[in-house]
């Protein structure tokens, strides 16, 4: 339901368009919803710099400046924006070889990321590349995200446990975990199973009470009470309170630099695009609302320099927040606004608790992150449903899991093209025959195969090109042959054609030359303007002429009649 006007007319404004009209009647449940996402996504965004490997406040920093952005100038009512684990998780699997985690050299390069992520979607604005979020299919969609998450999980492992953790990939960090295991901080990991217990008891109790908020909340007020880190059990130590600093990432910028980290951009900048417009439409269709992808696509834009600017990693549309906040009652960008208010507050008053907050408890935290998104469901949907893609989503889960998140994209974006030419290079042609009552069905390429005495109607069911012209050569070859009797006309029926390339215009003519030596005439059925146009640009109409086309089968067949009738 994508679109520039809202029910109520078009909005002037070239901002706010996810803010009004205003609905003061919801504003207390807007607020309300607001608070209850901050309970929600502040626990959650700093376990997201464990997987990013940056500092825990940055995580604090994705709400505050690029939410608020995005809220501002995006056009959605209910998009939310923030940091994400499938992006987060990109930005540590390429930086991994450059720099230290957690340092000030890290964090600089992962703010040029979100800097070059940035740059390619306010491009993608100006020169219409919106269209690029449909070429991540949903089913290596899921696949992405099962490997995502299964990577993400079991790199929480080693901190659940209390160990060190010093294997790089998901193959290496379980190995790794299996030669350690001796020895595991039996403290730490009393401190994991109580943060997981508290977290899956609230889910389990009521999905709207934010159990990671009780789980943080009691962890730090026991780690203060009983001193935690003197029980050997790692905490996070002071976490500088007081608002980002606006700066340039503080990097080389250099060519080399960016060749290096282009790949990595360009891959979450199809993530964003991906996964922001598809959560974007989904809500706009369960709320009957209208939003625009390009100017969302500036939001997004905005969202990932406010964040590149303000020392912290890349933000995406997260459909999770999304839906903690819809479900919570949030209806437009107003309850953004009021988890960036809280948050604000947060950052300036009350980080000095964060301290006594123990690793382990974060790392149980991103472990249910983590576990979250293996979705299972809708592996056993798509196994059910369309066998051949469920394998396609395994495969990419298992480039992520096996290679890594970077390649996994990259991987499921070519899984995703081969599969659309994959439906193009085998469509699912046929004839078109009388049914018993008169009326006209189609039927797969067989014999009897004749709508009339000497005419076949061959339905072609895809746009024309180079990949699927041997098919219809064959096909076409096939029916002639097969034919009894012989045929006089050879109908093309083209409704479902709406291309026509260089390849099969020229495959065409060929078909031509290969039924005029048997007296077979060539015609078309319901062809599309500007597929006639294509067929005219490439000679068709000169070979065939402009009476060899029809719009509608009772002309056709009417003319079919009247070329081939007897001799008085």
């Amino acid at each position: 339901m994508a679109g520039n006007q809202r029910k109520k007319g078009k909005l002037s404004l070239p901002i706010l368009q996810g803010v009004l009209p205003i609905n003061r009647a919801m504003l207390p449940t807007e607020v309300l919803a607001g608070l209850t996402f901050a309970c929600l996504a502040i626990p959650e965004v700093m376990g997201y710099t464990k997987i990013a490997g940056t500092p825990v406040v940055t995580g604090l920093y994705t709400i505050l400046i690029p939410m608020a952005l995005f809220a501002l100038f995006g056009s959605s009512r209910h998009l939310v924006v923030g940091a994400d684990s499938a992006t987060a998780a990109i930005t540590a699997s390429a930086l991994a070889g450059m720099a230290v985690s957690g340092s000030s050299e890290y964090l600089a390069l992962a703010s040029l990321l979100a800097l070059m992520a940035a740059a390619l979607l306010i491009a993608a604005r100006l020169v219409g590349l919106g269209f690029l979020a449909d070429f991540l299919s949903r089913t290596v969609l899921v696949g992405f995200l099962t490997g995502v998450g299964i990577q993400v999980a079991t790199g929480e492992i080693p901190g659940m446990l209390g160990i060190d953790g010093a294997g790089h990939g998901t193959i290496a960090k379980l190995r790794d975990v299996a030669q350690h295991f001796g020895q595991t901080h039996w403290p730490t990991v009393a401190v994991s199973i109580a943060v997981l217990a508290v977290v899956i008891g609230s889910k389990r109790l009521s999905p709207k009470l934010p159990g990671p908020l009780f789980a943080i909340l009691g962890v730090i007020l026991c780690s203060w009470a009983f001193q935690f880190s003197g029980s050997g059990i790692g905490v996070l130590g002071t976490v500088p309170s007081g608002l980002p600093a606006l700066s340039i990432p503080d990097v080389d910028w250099s060519w080399s630099l960016f060749k290096q980290l282009l790949p990595t951009a360009l891959s979450i900048f199809v993530v964003i695009l991906a996964q922001s417009a598809a959560t974007s439409r989904a809500y706009a269709a369960r709320y009957e609302d209208k939003f625009s992808e390009n100017t969302d696509l500036v939001g997004l834009g905005l969202a990932n320099l406010g964040a590149a600017f303000t020392g912290t990693f890349v933000v995406n549309g997260s459909p999770t927040k999304t839906e903690m906040v819809a479900s919570a009652g949030g209806r437009s960008q107003i309850a953004q606004l009021t988890t960036v208010a809280i948050v604000l507050v947060v950052i300036l008053f009350l980080t000095g608790p964060l301290a006594f907050l123990p690793n382990a408890a974060l790392s149980a935290v991103v472990f249910l992150i983590g576990v979250k998104l293996i979705d299972l469901k809708g592996l056993a949907a798509i196994y059910r449903q369309a066998r051949s893609e469920f394998w396609i989503a395994i495969a990419t889960a298992a480039v992520v899991v096996l290679v890594g998140v970077e390649q996994g994209i990259l991987f499921a974006m070519v899984l995703s093209l081969i599969d659309h030419t994959r439906r193009g290079y085998r469509p699912k042609n046929a004839v078109i025959v009388k049914s018993t009552d008169g009326g006209w069905h189609t039927q797969p390429i067989k014999t009897p195969n004749q709508f009339e005495p000497g005419l076949v109607i061959y339905r072609f069911s895809h746009s024309l090109y180079y990949a699927n012209t041997q098919r219809l050569s064959d096909e076409v070859a096939m029916i002639v042959d097969q034919s009894d009797p012989p045929l006089r006309w050879f109908c093309i029926e083209a409704s479902a054609i709406d291309d026509i390339d260089f390849t099969a215009g020229y495959t065409l003519r060929s078909i031509h030359d290969l039924l005029k030596p048997r007296n077979i005439k060539l015609v078309f059925l319901l062809v599309e303007p500007n597929v006639r146009k294509e067929l005219d640009r490439y000679g068709i109409t000169d070979m065939v002429g402009v009476d060899a086309y029809f719009e509608t089968g009772n002309a056709l067949v009417e003319a079919f009649h009247q070329a081939n009738k007897p001799p008085a």
